[in-house]
Order: structure tokens, then sequence, then C-alpha cells
């Protein structure tokens, strides 16, 4: 359950933590993706047009192409196929990570336009909710600097100007759309254990998500040790993933 704690003025502060994953879901992505990516790619060999070849080709002629354009490095095609989430529960520290990634979609719950007027809630790092001492002082910090975030609302200052007070500790939301060229990206960097453990989680959710949907695809996706040697070179962690099984 949410922890909360008492401060200034009876406000209370929902905490989001270790303990409360965030909440990620698959809102959408292309119908049969590997079919629709195998199909666009077979087109620029084939007589025939990409809806006839999405209808006729088989099962493993689907796969024998997928196989030739990743294993290539050919990957062009694979952003025919996209996937939106929704995420909820995660830090601003987090999404300013995510939207480096500049390929793809964003849209974001606005501190311009969201009076925060209700209970706050703050995502709390694992090694702050593991100290009492540094956890209190944390809830301290993000309580005082909501507090004045309030009084400056009720002084008649506007939410856009009133914002600049709040922490990166406080919990937003957004909507992400990318292809699968960019999540394969995406996945392999940020499923590395050298992450920061919060858009770490967000990966690992985002890749237990799209895996069913294009298993063949996404069969090795995340961080590059599950495929070969670690690409971080010194900076390696030493303590690779499994890997994953080879193409077929």
């Amino acid at each position: 359950m949410d922890c909360a704690r008492q401060h200034p003025r009876r406000w209370r502060t929902r905490v989001k933590g270790p303990l409360h994953p965030m909440d990620v879901r698959l809102l959408s992505h292309t119908p049969d993706p590997e079919r629709a990516i195998a199909a666009a790619a077979r087109l620029c060999y084939a007589p025939v047009g990409a809806a006839e070849l999405l209808e006729t080709m088989s099962d493993d002629a689907v796969r024998k192409v997928l196989k030739t354009i990743i294993t290539s490095g050919h990957t062009s095609a694979l952003e025919h196929a996209s996937y939106t989430f929704a995420i909820d529960g995660v830090s601003r520290a987090l999404t300013h990570q995510l939207v480096r990634h500049r390929l793809a979609s964003y849209n974001q719950q606005s501190q311009r336009y969201v009076s925060y007027t209700d209970d706050p809630a703050f995502i709390v790092p694992p090694s702050v909710a593991e100290n009492p001492e540094a956890r209190e002082a944390f809830l301290d910090a993000c309580g005082q600097a909501f507090l004045s975030y309030r009084e400056q609302l009720e002084l008649g200052v506007p939410a856009e100007d009133a914002r600049y007070l709040l922490p990166n500790a406080m919990e937003t939301k957004i909507v992400v759309t990318m292809n699968i060229r960019e999540l394969l990206h995406f996945l392999e960097l940020r499923c590395c254990k050298r992450a920061q453990w919060e858009i770490r989680d967000l990966a690992l959710a985002m890749l237990e998500l799209a895996e069913p949907t294009a298993p063949y695809i996404f069969m090795d996706a995340g961080a590059s040790c599950r495929r070969g040697p670690c690409r971080e070179g010194k900076m390696t962690c030493g303590d690779p993933y499994p890997k994953a099984p080879k193409r077929d």
C-alpha cells in the first residue's frame, strides 16, 4: 500500500518506490507486426504488391525474411511497425531521460496546465527507501517544495511558473510511441544493468509487453550482452544477462 506521513498544512505525501511498481500498458501496436515487416521488406524483390504479399507469404517465408534483414543489419523495414505505451507512476527524472530518445512520439501530463491541488505523489529511489534517515530527509525536502508550490498558487502565481519549484521526484504520466527499430535501440541501451534503475525497470516492462506480439523479432532484444560481447567496454558491469537463443 502507499505510505503516508503528515506534513505542514495537513497535506499528505503518497510515496511510490521499489515496492510500488510503475504502471506500464501496451495501448496498441501494428497488427501482426512480423508479417507486416516481412511484406514490406520482401516488396523490394517481388513482382507483386505488399498487400498480396501480406496475405500470401507463408509463416516460414515471413521468418526467413525477418532473419535476413535482422542478421544482415538491413533493419529499415522494422520501422513499418510501431508500439504505443501508456506509462504512469514514474518520476520526472525518468521522463527527462526517456525523451532523449528522439525517434519517438510523446505526450506527457503537463505541469503547466495541470495544477496539483490534491495529495502529491513522489517516486522514492530504492537507495533512499532502504535508509530510514535518508527517506525522512528526502520526503521532508519534497514536502517543503510542494508546500512552496501550493503557496505560490494561492498567491495567484500561474501553475506554469509555480511548477519551477516541483522536484524531479514528482510523479508523472506519459504516452510513448516507437517503431520497432527505435524500440530495439531503446531496449539495448536501457535494459543494460548500467542504466539508471527506474528507466531500466521501464525498459524491462516494455520488453515484457512487446515480446509476445512479435516473438521472433524480440527473441534477443535487450542489453547487448544477450547477443554477444558487452558494448560498454571498460564500463561493463561484469554481470551479463544470460545469452539469448540463436535465430534459426
